[in-house]
């Protein structure tokens, strides 16, 4: 048997975006509590199915260089009055968020009452800057085709459709955090948008409480609820599976446990 020196170390793949990992406690020194913060998919059918709008950040910013879906840190400005729980508020917020950011960012204006709500993702706790980020999905329109950007935050855009961004990642020819990542995994597996809209009308949203890890292979796997490894934080147990494995050589996502 080869003792534990023995085994692969692997590499951290380069769009693994979660750093130190080592920490297990929101509470515990130099966390850094995260952002709030929201982005909208954008989609429309196109000559080869459905397509999401995205959008290159400056590879001078957070994010840098990679490709997302307009977004950004929700504001104060975003905030009412209406009142209710925190997260009642946030998600208010995080609506106006999006829709603020798609027109900054994309020369879009959207109206924020057509989002559906579809997922929140929250990193491990580490010394990292965080962002908790609600991800909403939107039908394009007609006047949506024009999309204008600044050539400042945001260097490039494209209508692509998911499989066609996957397959890029893959090849190493663009870079997308793993949220953005997972997000594209399921949108590809619907068409046209309409069907996809109301499948995501149809569930409930996803909330994503990232666990990262490394697994005895070397690579770093992120986790979420119902993994067998999520609780005790190994990614070595038996049992399902909801995971990212971030392999250097592309990400692979496995899930036996989760209805999507």
């Amino acid at each position: 048997m080869p003792m534990a020196s023995d085994k692969p170390e692997g590499q951290q793949h380069k769009n693994d975006m979660y750093g130190n990992i080592e920490t297990r406690d929101e509470d515990a020194p130099g966390v850094l509590p995260p952002i709030p913060s929201a982005t909208v998919i954008l989609l429309r059918d196109g000559a080869d199915g459905v397509e999401v709008l995205m959008l290159k950040k400056n590879s001078k910013i957070t994010f840098g260089g990679m490709w997302v879906f307009p977004g950004g840190k929700i504001d104060d400005d975003d905030r009412d009055d209406q009142g209710g729980e925190e997260d009642e508020q946030l998600g208010r917020a995080a609506r106006r968020a999006a829709a603020r950011e798609a027109e900054e960012e994309a020369g879009i204006r959207l109206a924020a009452d057509n989002f559906t709500w579809i997922a929140r993702w929250t990193p491990p706790p580490g010394p990292q800057k965080r962002f908790t980020t609600w991800f909403f999905v939107a039908l394009a329109e007609a006047a949506h085709d024009e999309v204008t950007i600044d050539d400042g935050e945001i260097k490039e855009h494209a209508w692509i459709s998911p499989a066609a961004a996957l397959e890029r990642h893959r090849k190493g020819e663009i870079d997308l955090v793993p949220p953005t990542w997972v997000t594209l995994h399921h949108l590809s597996l619907y068409s046209p948008a309409a069907q996809l809209m109301s499948h995501f009308q149809s569930k409930a949203p996803k909330v994503y409480s990232t666990r990262v890890v490394k697994a005895e292979d070397g690579n770093r796997v992120a986790m979420w609820a119902g993994d067998a490894g999520y609780e005790a934080w190994n990614a070595d147990l038996p049992g399902g599976r909801h995971r990212l494995v971030m392999a250097e050589g592309g990400f692979e996502f496995h899930n036996t446990v989760e209805d999507y």
